[in-house]
């Protein structure tokens, strides 16, 4: 039976790609913050998934629980680690609390570095380990590769993991450890909800970005309604573990339309279209 670890599993894509490698006869570890959550999941996924109790931040914590997945694995590898853990931050970045922007690279970037160091000897760097080597999957978004005004943090984070995916994906080759991006568009997850409940607009009162935040976060709350549903990315996330050939980028997204006219239309005119759209030109 092969193995994966899942950080962020307790709702949204992470839980949706526990259940789906659960059904298709994996044993998954999946990382949750709270021993309340871990108890939903092990009552609600059963025997063949084992919570790890770990902020994704928290180093030590972590590399206990990689050295619980290895007791586990009894000698063999680990077929998958999906860096799924995240958080969304928005704001303007002048007016921005300088504390919310590191916590959000915290989460979103230094997160995967210290997930992908501690499993990553147990997907085969080990080599005293048995089996087939495992791979890499990189939660990215389509924010990865485009900057969304007022959600800079988010954005910068998730720009931040592309490039460490493809640095990481060469260095792993010495190992024959392959790393994919999977780079969704808006999903039905609780995490631009929970983005909104942090925000505290009051401090926005007398901005200028006031009317624009009103707008965004307006948006961010209709993404539980227009956004895909995360099983299409966890099986987007189990086709990068399984394939033989896999991409090396995988972007999903309900409107991929919309994202290859942004991508091609010149950046001054997307911008002005965003600043309409928003409130954010400047006035006559």
């Amino acid at each position: 039976m092969p193995s994966v670890v899942i950080t962020g599993a307790s709702t949204g894509i992470g839980h949706a790609c526990a259940k789906f490698l659960l059904d298709k006869g994996y044993r998954v570890f999946g990382s949750v913050r709270k021993q309340a959550d871990a108890d939903r999941l092990k009552g609600e996924f059963g025997a063949n998934f084992t919570p790890l109790l770990f902020d994704v931040t928290d180093e030590a914590a972590v590399l206990a629980a990689a050295r619980d997945v290895r007791a586990a694995l009894e000698g063999e590898t680990l077929a998958g680690l999906v860096n799924n853990a995240g958080i969304a931050v928005a704001g303007p970045v002048l007016e921005l609390s300088v504390d919310q922007f590191r916590r959000q690279m915290d989460v979103n970037v230094t997160g995967p570095v210290i997930a992908t160091q501690a499993f990553g000897p147990l997907l085969g760097v080990d080599r005293s380990l048995k089996g087939p080597k495992g791979r890499v999957v990189m939660i990215s978004s389509v924010a990865g590769k485009n900057g969304n005004p007022l959600t800079a943090p988010y954005c910068a984070s998730k720009h931040a993991v592309e490039g460490l995916s493809e640095s990481l994906r060469r260095e792993l080759m010495l190992f024959g450890i392959d790393v994919i991006i999977v780079a969704p568009g808006p999903v039905k997850t609780p995490i631009w909800g929970k983005g909104v409940e942090e925000l505290d607009t009051s401090r926005y009162s007398n901005s200028p970005y006031l009317a624009p935040m009103k707008n965004v976060t307006a948006f961010m709350q209709r993404l539980d309604s227009i956004g895909l549903p995360a099983e299409d990315i966890a099986e987007c996330v189990y086709n990068a573990l399984t394939l033989p050939k896999p991409k090396t980028r995988y972007q999903i997204s309900p409107d991929p339309m919309r994202h290859l006219i942004t991508q091609w239309l010149p950046k001054r005119m997307v911008d002005r279209i965003i600043a309409k759209r928003i409130g954010l030109m400047p006035p006559a």
